[in-house]
């Protein structure tokens, strides 16, 4: 049976600034504490060791202030960044933590640098103890990418589920159902998220997930001052948009105007994202300012594509990243940022392909030009920090995926490389890729670039 990976598995509120180092083992972390609950009373400390990425890039990933907040039985969707930060202050300052199941227990996070972690680069491993050392519980879990997270031993495939009407795990099934149906891609993912859930509770979704991206473009265009974490970047999306609004004061907009706005977006939604406040993980958060770049992108520009567009855009964006995380990895610890920013600006081109009335075929083009120009892209954080190049990455990020669909538009849908064939390489490349270059900040920018 295949499995709905949709709207509602790709698109979800969290916190910045990693899915997979903070949104992840925030989730591990509560669905630990929830299982220690009937443990109460015997146990004095909980032992958090994060292994792979997580040790390599977790302080700068805050991965401690994550996993704090999910033993406190905070949720990535709803806590506040303010709350998450001034609990996890305390709990380091104390190395302590007031837990309403288990009272005040010590807390320790160890970042083992040197355990193999074969089953996946994210893995942590949690531990109930008690006063003279003895494990009451032990859960591994690995942070996958996106958010999601698996408990050691279950498997990603979902062994119940509905009955999709459409059940594609490939991009030429997708096409052949399509086809068969005489459905859009919209219409096509549309019907298997309703196969799951009313029509009510999708478009409320669809609502909730495009307000908030909204919501985290404003705050990161009304943001100032220099982002955590030591490297003294400054924010600027603030800044390039008063250019730009001055530029179109004075009639003087540049031919670039629309891909400067594009970029300007992603921008400011990333430096909110790297300051660890509210975005929406789409598919991972380290990609996070692609998507609502390029669908605001949408609306400020192609108004003649009516009020529905939105929901159809996040439709057949879903569509293709569920092809991405089904065959290949959304996770930069495995596949290097072709896995994020890459599969981020195939699922915007596809999704603004889809908004302006494209064909499934030039749909599929789309993404696929998309996710082929960013192939081997490294994720090689400075100082283990989703800034540099992240935040700029998601700005051209952006601007392809709208190159992308233009692109695809412009064609017939006939084109001799296929979606599948470069999702199949980026996994390839994944495989091939050195770890260094995989999220540890251990290559590339990350040691040939200064950091003060």
């Amino acid at each position: 049976m295949t499995q709905l990976i949709g709207v509602f598995d790709l698109f979800r509120v969290g916190l910045g600034p990693s899915s997979s180092h903070t949104v992840g083992p925030m989730r591990a972390a509560r669905a630990f504490m929830l299982a220690a609950a009937p443990l109460a009373g015997g146990v004095a400390k909980l032992r958090v060791t994060l292994m792979g990425s997580l040790a390599w890039t977790g302080k700068g990933h805050a991965t401690d202030t994550a996993v704090f907040a999910g033993l406190a039985g905070l949720e990535p969707a709803t806590a506040e960044p303010t709350e998450v930060f001034a609990l996890a202050e305390r709990a380091q300052a104390d190395r302590a933590l007031d837990l309403p199941a288990l009272g005040r227990v010590e807390v320790e996070i160890v970042f083992d640098r040197i355990t193999p972690t074969p089953e996946h680069p994210n893995t942590l491993r949690l531990e109930a103890l008690t006063e003279a050392g003895r494990v009451l519980l032990a859960e591994t879990w690995f942070s996958i990418g996106g958010g999601f997270v698996l408990r050691e031993g279950e498997t990603q495939a979902a062994t119940t589920g509905p009955a999709l009407p459409y059940p594609f795990a490939s991009a030429a099934e997708m096409l052949a159902m399509a086809s068969e149906a005489g459905l859009s891609i919209p219409d096509l993912q549309r019907a298997n998220e309703l196969a799951a859930r009313p029509e009510p509770e999708l478009r409320a979704h669809l609502a909730a997930i495009q307000a908030t991206m909204e919501a985290c473009i404003e705050r990161g265009l009304l943001g100032e001052g220099i982002l955590p974490g030591g490297l003294k970047v400054r924010r600027r999306a603030k800044t390039l948009a008063e250019r730009a609004a001055e530029r179109a004061r004075r009639n003087a907009a540049t031919p670039t105007a629309a891909m400067d706005h594009a970029s300007l977006w992603a921008i400011a939604v990333n430096e909110e994202n790297a300051a660890g406040g509210r975005v929406v993980t789409a598919p991972t958060n380290g990609a996070a300012g692609v998507i609502p770049a390029v669908l605001r992108y949408l609306r400020t520009y192609h108004p003649e594509a009516g009020p529905n567009a939105g929901d159809d855009f996040l439709l057949a964006a879903a569509a293709v990243g569920s092809l991405a995380k089904r065959n290949a990895s959304i996770s930069g610890a495995e596949v290097g940022c072709q896995g994020e920013v890459g599969v981020a600006c195939a699922m915007a081109a596809a999704g603004l392909a889809a908004a302006l009335g494209g064909t499934p075929q030039q749909v599929e083009n789309a993404a696929e030009i998309g996710l082929e120009h960013h192939l081997g892209m490294t994720c090689d954080p400075i100082g283990g920090l989703v800034q540099v190049p992240c935040i700029e990455r998601n700005a051209m990020g952006a601007v392809k995926a709208i190159t992308a669909a233009s692109l695809a538009l412009s064609g017939d849908g006939i084109h001799r490389v296929h979606l599948d064939e470069v999702i199949a390489t980026m996994r390839q490349t994944g495989l091939d890729m050195h770890s260094k270059y995989k999220e540890t900040a251990q290559g590339g920018l990350a040691v040939h670039v200064t950091e003060c």
